[in-house]
């Protein structure tokens, strides 16, 4: 996606691409708008929301790509994004982009924009997994019933994209018309009385109004009068007194009635062999003991592959033969020539930009990062992570959380700047806090991951678990606290498990390869421009200044030699600039096992990359980045600290 959106939304016909979250929704809005499209935040939100203009069967529309949504009554702000551009923008046609293997989840939504009197296609994406899974769904019955086209594809292959475009021609508004209780269809006639005109029709205001949904509010206020919203509101509560559930659940099971009704009409499912070994190992992740050792064993090959390949073989190969006999020893040459000193120290001297900044970049972490993306690929297109998020429920429920809190935590050993923003799945603000908290404290990047993987693999498995024990105690018990300090309610567990793939080498490819141009563009010039402020704090005098006022802490609590402090400066502009700087330091012999896992636990836990720190103003306020940053600061010194203290005052051994 290119550039970012500042203009408001064009004039012409829209086309809004909506659907549940993991359908292939933006792979199918990217095949319809190629590759220029525009991202903006929704107006008064952080949700970002992209669009693009594209000429489609000889008309000119404005596309929109909307956030993954389970209802249209809003549970979480994606949601409420969706429902508002619905709502307040003159739709032309709505795409629905549904899972053929989870049909049933699909049609909640279609069942909805049938009553908003919207005209959408139905789009059948994965037919490919649901025959896989001998699900077989009559596409044309399914058309007949609602009233609508309904056109299987496949969009990672582009299988049915042309028939899905000719579709796009002729929208058509759904003749499916679902009826309700005598008490809800009584009560949607009155409030349809009350109701101002909209881009929906009144039925669906009434039914989103008496599901709870308590946003329209404001909106509502904008267009009537208060006597009216108080007529509203008395109607509502004389319907919601007459029964003993909430409103918005007894809708959702009326609703899914008619879904089932509708899936026995078109799907047909054979009975599928639950003896399968993918069948068998899907269940295993999930299981509460047994997953267990699956994630050990995972980790266990990440360790291997990253740690071991990635930190040790393939680093020694680009530190020391690329960079060690040809690049640098060309630099130095090449320096050698410009007649100003200065120059050539900021080029090839102690913190030079090559022989420094571009080693650092490129001769250690790049590598590191490579191989963390490739596995990170892998269990992406397995189907692994939501299985751990299931596995993980029990845990994050002791900290306030569900499991859901997993995705966004294991994105963060990715790039915590990234998974800050994927924070949005989670439904309430105190989830939000709580994850965007443990991110920034606990989540190593991946970049910063792997040299910490690369340190320990160096040292006994015992430093290993005393590192991850630490981060993990530390995390649970700040989750636990912050749980109980955060106001606010916890959230339900909703979430779709796709199934056990065998992963695609082309599809881990092009995640790599686009992950790793990501690393090239947005954190080399970071590593550059850290390395010049070294150069620069060294010239003046600063960085000496620095770390004597820094040396209590640093070596006095955390037994740290006070060249140490530059990783902690330079960490916050990039945690694994500040990694791979204690990575240097132990190749140089200047820290000993105790210090190396004192450094490895306090930089991990240290405040979070400026990138991050933007995200989070960005995200979740100015005032809560500044109160999650004034906490962490102190708070990673003094774990470095007691850790430091018990390591060495019960001798152990590393």
């Amino acid at each position: 996606m290119h550039g970012h959106y500042t203009g408001t939304a064009s004039n012409l016909p829209k086309i809004a691409v909506i659907g549940n979250p993991n359908v292939g929704k933006s792979v199918v809005f990217g095949l319809l708008s190629g590759r220029y499209a525009t991202v903006s935040n929704y107006p008064g939100t952080t949700v970002e929301v992209v669009r693009a203009i594209r000429t489609l069967n000889k008309n000119k529309y404005e596309l929109i790509d909307t956030p993954g949504i389970n209802n249209l009554v809003p549970m979480s702000e994606d949601e409420r994004v969706t429902r508002d551009i619905l709502l307040n923008e003159k739709v032309e046609l709505v795409l629905q982009i549904a899972d053929a293997k989870n049909l049933r989840r699909a049609l909640l939504i279609s069942l909805q924009l049938a009553e908003m009197r919207l005209p959408f296609v139905l789009d059948l994406n994965m037919i490919d997994e649901s025959r896989e899974r001998r699900i077989s769904i009559n596409a044309g019955k399914l058309s007949q019933i609602l009233g609508v086209e309904a056109v299987p594809t496949v969009a990672v292959q582009k299988y049915g994209l042309e028939q899905l475009i000719r579709s796009l021609s002729e929208p058509r508004l759904s003749t499916y018309r679902m009826s309700y209780d005598e008490t809800i269809e009584a009560a949607i006639g009155k409030l349809e009385g009350f109701l101002p005109s909209a881009a929906i029709s009144k039925r669906s205001l009434a039914l989103m109004l008496l599901a709870g949904d308590a946003s329209l509010r404001g909106w509502l206020l904008e267009r009537i009068d208060e006597k009216i919203l108080a007529e509203i509101e008395k109607i509502i509560n004389e319907v919601r007194s007459k029964y003993n559930e909430s409103m918005g659940y007894v809708i959702t099971q009326q609703r899914l009635r008619a879904a089932e009704e509708i899936l026995k009409q078109v799907l047909r499912a054979e009975e599928v062999s639950k003896g399968t070994v993918t069948e068998k190992l899907g269940n295993l992740t999930m299981h509460p003991f047994w997953g267990l050792p699956v994630l050990l064993f995972v980790l266990y090959l990440m360790y291997k592959f990253v740690g071991e390949f990635g930190a040790g073989t393939l680093v020694d190969f680009f530190e020391n033969t690329i960079f060690g006999k040809y690049l640098n020893p060309f630099a130095i040459r090449l320096a050698g020539t410009i007649p100003i000193k200065l120059l050539q120290e900021l080029l090839v001297g102690e913190y030079g930009l090559i022989t420094t900044a571009l080693t650092y970049a490129l001769a250690i972490v790049l590598p590191i990062v490579g191989t963390f993306f490739i596995f990170f690929g892998f269990l992406e297109d397995t189907g692994y992570l939501p299985r751990l998020a299931i596995m993980s429920n029990r845990a994050f429920k002791s900290i306030g959380l569900n499991g859901k809190a997993v995705l966004p935590m294991v994105l963060g050993l990715g790039c915590d700047t990234m998974a800050t923003m994927t924070a949005r799945i989670l439904e309430t603000k105190k989830d939000r806090i709580i994850v965007t908290l443990l991110l920034a404290l606990a989540v190593p990047c991946s970049a910063q991951l792997g040299v910490i993987l690369g340190m320990l693999s160096t040292l006994s498995a015992k430093a290993a678990y005393i590192w991850a024990g630490m981060v993990i105690l530390v995390m649970l018990l700040v989750g636990y606290l912050a749980s109980k300090v955060i106001p606010g309610e916890p959230s339900d567990f909703i979430l779709e498990i796709p199934p056990l793939r065998i992963p695609k080498a082309s599809n881990i490819a092009v995640k790599t390869l686009a992950r790793v141009e990501w690393y090239v563009k947005e954190a080399v010039p970071l590593f550059i421009l850290g390395t010049f402020l070294l150069f620069v704090f060294d010239r003046i005098g600063l960085l000496k200044i620095i770390e004597i006022a820094a040396s209590p802490v640093v070596v006095s609590f955390l037994g740290l030699p006070a060249k140490a402090t530059e990783a902690f400066i330079v960490g916050f502009l990039r945690r694994d600039y500040g990694a791979a700087g204690l990575f240097v330091l132990a190749e140089k012999g200047l820290l000993d096992p105790t210090q190396i896992v004192v450094s490895l636990v306090t930089i991990t836990l240290f405040v979070p990359c400026i990138a991050n720190f933007f995200m989070m103003v960005k995200e979740r306020g100015l005032k809560t980045a500044l109160a999650i940053a004034a906490f962490i600061f102190p708070f990673a010194f003094l774990v470095g600290g007691i850790l430091n203290f018990l390591l060495r005052y019960f001798e152990v051994v590393l």
